[in-house]
């Protein structure tokens, strides 16, 4: 059965995969080892595996028996630009709101 594509949102929506992320930060991981640190089935760590892999966060690796997890960019870039279309546009309305104060102000 194919994983459903989610939106970068929703896959970083649901806490277990965001602790994923941040358990493979300091360095790749067993899905073994990643399972260890959640008290859910070996399956289910699993499943959440295979949507940050098809969402672009982490690519997986086999070596002989294990499968290793390391983080990817692609997803992070994903929310970087869509967060950078907002950082643009709220430092666009704070120089127009300083523009507008410094035209107010006494000289």
């Amino acid at each position: 059965m194919a994983t459903p594509a989610l939106d970068v949102f929703q896959v970083i929506g649901d806490p277990s995969r965001r602790k994923m992320l941040s358990l493979l930060c300091d360095d790749r991981l067993t899905i073994n080892s990643i399972a260890d640190h959640f008290d859910m089935s070996r399956p289910a760590v699993s499943k959440h595996v295979k949507i940050l892999h098809h969402a672009g966060f982490i690519s997986i690796e086999d070596s002989g028996r294990e499968r290793y997890c390391t983080l990817k960019k692609d997803g992070f870039d994903a929310l970087k630009s869509w967060l950078s279309y907002f950082d643009e546009f709220w430092n666009s309305k704070l120089k127009k709101l300083e523009s507008l104060m410094d035209d107010k102000l006494p000289n």
